[in-house]
Formats: structure tokens, C-alpha cells, sequence
């Protein structure tokens, strides 16, 4: 009864946006429409987020069979893609996890874990069943692909070379209608509630493309009465509406041309023109080298190697920490919870080290393949 429900649920909610679409494709652009315009997309925002997660919890329907894959490893990276593109075969060629192969669509029906080992570091790679138009809408096994997808640190969407580019543009849209957005920064818009005071808006830019009628209109429709907005950007009026949903991931993304064994030359040197690019060979295994590099870069992380007193450094196993959060003290929590209690100081060989070694506090920011050794209080 609950699935009746939802599909129902989705049904009418579908009817909506479809309503709210056509009453957009239907209005002027113009500046006198501009806050109308705001509207309409905020109202389209909020009901595409009940069909992401409609409300109610998850209790009985939960997330489907095998997609609560745990987290394990330095990284997750989520190969996303139309069924029938070579994902399994990529995962397998590349972790050496079997995942079930065949030449017709939808082999993979459920999410498959593996892992690869790079540079010290252990990436968990993972191989979602294929999507398909819609998904954002609950069709196949869309939702749950795409939640997961959410997860990862970096998605790697796997194209079929001989199919036309604007699969591409599809599963952008698919995405994009769940929340992610890929290979964007957040726009730096500063947004606070407040118990009174109204709205206040400050902007270091000219706005030129959202006016302050719009903003106001959209924080009505989000029932925002008062509030502080400091605009250090110039949005467009979908990334303002991003910020005040809140629930937005950014998330670096590789377009992988799989099967390029079946192009010539010319219609390699086309692909080249497409930005976050790698070319591959699945099955031949061409320049898979070259997309482990490429992931590695995309997950932005630093190795940090330990040092126990009076021994040599451990090589073989470093801490890996993602560049934004590379301090001495979440070296430590990544080691132990309890260990910043008993923290005295730290001792670093590398390159963020003055001399060596420098002796520094929790709040030093490391480098790459820099060496620490904690010393702790007695």
C-alpha cells in the first residue's frame, strides 16, 4: 500500500512540475516577470525535493536491496552511466572484482563494491546497475542509484564512444534534478536565519542576473521572513535557489569514453574538445593508467606518512586526509578519536616544514607526503 502510495504520490507530483514547466514555457522573460520567473523555479525546486525524499522516512519502503554499500577505503568514487556502456568491465579490469557481464542491458541490478590501491591510498570503486531517462522520478532503479551516487567523493560517468554525445546531457539532467552538481564550486553566497529583522541583502558584485525582487519573491515561497544574505558572486536565480535549499553536493566528475577501439582517428580528435575528458579501452585495457591518474587528481587528497619514535617513517601505509581538511589535528582524529587529548605537539619532515623537523601545533596545515610524528603529553 506504502508503493501505491509513493508511485501516486510521485504521479501527481510529476503532474505539478509538469503544470509549473508549461506555465514557465508560457511567461515572457522579461524584467517586469523576473520574481514570477523566481517563483515558479522555487516551486519546482521544493517538489522535485519530495521526489528525491518523499517525506514520511524511509520506514518500510527503505532504500532497496544492496545499495547500503558501507564506506570503505580513502575515497569512493561512483562509476554512473547508461546500461550496456562497460562499467562492469571497467570495474573489473581495474579492481579485479568480478561483477556479472553480459552483452545485453541491465546485467547489474544491484551496486557491487570494489577496491584499487594507488599510490598507498585505497579508492572504493563502485559499479551502480545502469540508469536510464527518469530516473529522477523513481523509474528502474533510479533513486537509489543516484542516493548513492550523492556519496561518492568523485563520479566517473562512463559514455559509449559510438553512441551520441548528448548521453552526456542526459545524465547531467538526471543528476542535476537530484541535487549534485558536477565539476561546479558552490557560489559564495553567505545565508543566516534570524528570529526577526527581516531581509537583508548585501552584494560586493552588481547582481546582473537575479534583482532583489527575486530574491525576496523566492524566500516567500520558502517561507523565509527574516534573514541575512551576503553575495560575494553574481548568481544565476537556480544557484541562489541552491543555497537556500541547502542540500546541494558538488561533486568533480570524468567523462569516460569507453569502447574507443571502434573510432577513428577524426572522431577521437572531436572527443578531445570535451572538457573532464579520458578515453578508454575497456576491454583491450587502453590507458587505464591514465584514468587512475586523473581519479587520483579529482579526489584532491594528501598522503601524510607516520613516524613512530626511533623508527623509520611507514611508507607503505600512509593517512590519506582530503586537501580541504589537512590540519595536524585531523590527522590525529583519522588516527584515533582520543587522540587529540593527549596531544603536546607534533614534529613534521616535508615540504610544510620550515626546518627539519619543525615542531608545530594542531592547527599547522600539511602537505603532500609530509612525515609527523605526535608526541603526547605525560
Amino acid at each position: 500500500e506504502r508503493r501505491d502510495f509513493i508511485k501516486m504520490n510521485a504521479e501527481s507530483i510529476n503532474a505539478k512540475i509538469k503544470e509549473i514547466e508549461d506555465e514557465m514555457a508560457r511567461t515572457q522573460k522579461n524584467k517586469a516577470t523576473n520574481a514570477h520567473m523566481g517563483l515558479l523555479k522555487a516551486k519546482i525546486a521544493k517538489l522535485k525535493r519530495q521526489l528525491v525524499d518523499p517525506p514520511g522516512g524511509s520506514g518500510g519502503g527503505g532504500k532497496g536491496d544492496g545499495f547500503d554499500v558501507n564506506k570503505t577505503g580513502d575515497a569512493r568514487i561512483g562509476l554512473v552511466g547508461f546500461p550496456s556502456v562497460g562499467k562492469s568491465t571497467l570495474l573489473s579490469v581495474m579492481t579485479g572484482t568480478f561483477s556479472e557481464i553480459a552483452a545485453y542491458e541491465f546485467t547489474t541490478l544491484t551496486c557491487i563494491p570494489g577496491i584499487i590501491r594507488h599510490q598507498g591510498a585505497k579508492l572504493q570503486m563502485l559499479d551502480l546497475p545502469g540508469i536510464i531517462e527518469g530516473a529522477k522520478d523513481g523509474k528502474g532503479r533510479g533513486r537509489q542509484v543516484i542516493a548513492t551516487a550523492r556519496t561518492c567523493n568523485v563520479i566517473v560517468m562512463v559514455l559509449d564512444a559510438a553512441k551520441p554525445l548528448t548521453h552526456k546531457d542526459l545524465i547531467d539532467h538526471e543528476l542535476e534534478g537530484f541535487g549534485m552538481r558536477l565539476n561546479k564550486t558552490p557560489p559564495d553566497i553567505t545565508f543566516r536565519r534570524k528570529d526577526k529583522g527581516g531581509l537583508n541583502i548585501v552584494h560586493s558584485h552588481p547582481l546582473t542576473k537575479i534583482n532583489e525582487e527575486t530574491i525576496r519573491a523566492i524566500c516567500k515561497e520558502y517561507r523565509i521572513i527574516s534573514a541575512d544574505f551576503i553575495f560575494r558572486c553574481d548568481p544565476t536565480m537556480d544557484e541562489f535557489i541552491d543555497v537556500v535549499e541547502g542540500n546541494r553536493v558538488y561533486i568533480p566528475c570524468i567523462y569516460v569514453m569507453n569502447k574507443i577501439d571502434a573510432l577513428s582517428l577524426e572522431e577521437l580528435e572531436l572527443l578531445d574538445k570535451v572538457e573532464h575528458y579520458c578515453p578508454i579501452s575497456g576491454n583491450l585495457k587502453w590507458n587505464l593508467e591514465g584514468l587512475l591518474e586523473k581519479i587520483w587528481k579529482y579526489c584532491d587528497m594528501v598522503r601524510i606518512y607516520t613516524k613512530p619514535k626511533g623508527q623509520d617513517p611507514d611508507w607503505n601505509d600512509p593517512v590519506v586526509l582530503p586537501r580541504n581538511k589537512r590540519t595536524v589535528e585531523c590527522f590525529c582524529n583519522r588516527i584515533h578519536k582520543n587522540m587529540i587529548k593527549n596531544f603536546k605537539h607534533a614534529l613534521v619532515w616535508g615540504v610544510s616544514a620550515k626546518h627539519r623537523p619543525q615542531t608545530v601545533g594542531k592547527d599547522h596545515i600539511l602537505q603532500d607526503e609530509d612525515v609527523v610524528q605526535i608526541v603526547k603529553k605525560v
